[in-house]
């Protein structure tokens, strides 16, 4: 079947340097891969290679058929070893193959039959191909078998159907487990291997009661069997990163420490892996230094400290340096559970006022820009929860305007939304001014990683940081429940 190819950019948020998949110029003198192929009817055209990065799609090579249908795809430059596919003038996959260390090798194929390609010179295709069709031949009569249930007229007539299509599916995995017994050291068996999914066990009985976690941690204890993180290969498949996103979403808690202790692992292994290590590096990195639940930038710091700052930013650009090196120092004086950076501001009447000298069991610190159009929604939601929830639990809001160029439009904004009741603040310029000239490394902005507004922290007592980086309403949550929790002590 012909696959429509969906490109992907790679999204990569600090811009980072990757690999460049540009084609070497080809010379007679020295070939890194040398794939001949005859690829009817076409004719006189260009032809592509292309392969997997992690769940992208990428071009690899590309070669020019003759009157004979007729080209090759070579290059002074190896291609990572890995499944590939042929890509039609008009960007469709075409077919699978494989791509080991030798790389020299011959495609004979006809668009009018493409279940019968074969390889010349290469027996891992040999292999990989006969899998293939012994697979699709089995795919097929599942298909069959699956329209059968809507023929079925009774109860017997479903239950031999469902044995039926039972018996083919335990067939596709004596396949498998065929490939694996009979070619351990083949490509298809590596590829069959980084595939599988372990199966739960049945719930065992220990000492009289059922320990009903043993198969969770059993199939997390064993996902990842036959599976070592430098090899290149992992991510030439279509597969891997999808794998690796089930077990994070799966089988790792949220927790921020669990995750590190994934991460760190991973991180190690792949070292040795020159693409396996920094599409790992730069997929952690992205996935961490906006997570999706609240604390996990903990992972982040830990692989800029542990990775970044010991010298791994040689593969960023200067700009993904900068961007990456700042982000890390906004982000260390802010973690949960550390107590909040000070601050020392002007109030309304411009006198100095601490956030230390709050004294609240809670207190809810929001930094906004009188000039922000969702600051000026959010701002009075806060409110509304304020006076209808948060007042009877005893918080105090802490409003900090981080624009000193709008005091009149942020009096007048205060004065209209009737905020009286929270402390507001600002920094004036002349303070920033003389914190810069001190030479103090922080700002109010990166102290407390105000990178976008509004940015809301709840404080304890002892103005230790216990939320952050939530909605309001899940700030509301977190508080009802943190309460709850102190009055039931």
């Amino acid at each position: 079947m012909i696959k429509n190819l969906k490109w992907n950019a790679l999204v990569i948020m600090l811009l980072f340097t990757l690999q460049s998949f540009a084609q070497t110029k080809k010379t007679e003198t020295s070939i890194g891969h040398s794939i001949q192929i005859s690829l009817k009817p076409y004719q006189n055209i260009k032809i592509y290679i292309g392969t997997n990065y992690g769940n992208n799609r990428v071009l690899a090579d590309s070669a020019i058929l003759n009157e004979k249908s007729e080209g090759v795809f070579q290059s002074a430059k190896k291609l990572t070893p890995g499944i590939y596919f042929v890509v039609s003038p008009k960007f469709a996959i075409l077919f699978d193959f494989l791509v080991d260390e030798t790389q020299k090798f011959k495609i004979i194929a006809d668009t009018t039959n493409l279940s019968n390609v074969s390889f010349i010179g290469s027996n891992e295709n040999l292999i990989f191909s006969s899998y293939s069709k012994s697979i699709n031949l089995v795919g097929s009569q599942l298909n069959a078998i699956e329209t059968n249930f809507k023929l079925a007229k009774t109860a017997k007539d479903s239950a031999d159907i469902t044995l039926q299509y039972n018996n083919k599916k335990k067939e596709l995995v004596e396949k498998r487990k065929a490939i694996i017994k009979e070619q351990p050291k083949s490509m298809t068996a590596f590829f069959l291997n980084v595939m599988q999914r372990p199966e739960a066990p049945a719930i065992p009985i220990v000492k009289g009661k059922a320990d009903s976690v043993y198969p969770f941690y059993y199939v997390k204890n064993h996902f990842w069997d036959d599976v070592i993180f430098n090899d290149n290969r992992l991510i030439r498949t279509p597969f891997f990163e999808t794998k690796l996103d089930e077990y994070f979403k799966n089988y790792v808690s949220r927790e921020p420490d669990s995750i590190i202790e994934e991460v760190q692992y991973m991180l190690t292994v792949a070292k040795t892996g020159k693409e396996i290590y920094p599409f790992l590096l730069f997929k952690f990195t992205n996935k961490y230094i906006n997570p999706e639940f609240m604390g996990q930038d903990k992972v982040f710091l830990h692989i800029y400290q542990n990775f970044f700052a010991k010298g791994d930013t040689v593969l960023l650009n200067e700009a993904s340096k900068k961007s990456i090196t700042e982000r890390a120092y906004s982000m260390m004086a802010n973690q949960l559970g550390l107590a909040a950076p000070p601050l020392v501001l002007n109030d309304l009447e411009d006198k100095k006022i601490s956030l230390y000298d709050i004294v609240s069991p809670y207190t809810f610190v929001a930094f906004w820009d009188p000039t922000c159009s969702h600051c000026k929604l959010e701002i009075p939601r806060v409110d509304s929860f304020y006076k209808a929830i948060w007042s009877g639990l005893k918080v105090k809001v802490l409003s900090v305007n981080i624009n000193f160029k709008e005091l009149t439009l942020w009096k007048t904004f205060i004065k209209e939304n009737k905020l009286e009741a929270w402390t507001h603040a600002y920094q004036t310029e002349a303070d920033l001014n003389n914190e810069v000239k001190a030479g103090k490394p922080t700002t109010i902005r990166q102290l407390y990683d105000v990178f976008k507004t509004p940015t809301f922290y709840l404080l304890d007592a002892n103005k230790k940081i216990i939320a952050k980086n939530l909605s309001i309403e899940q700030f509301n949550d977190f508080l009802i429940n943190t309460n709850n929790k102190k009055e039931r002590k």
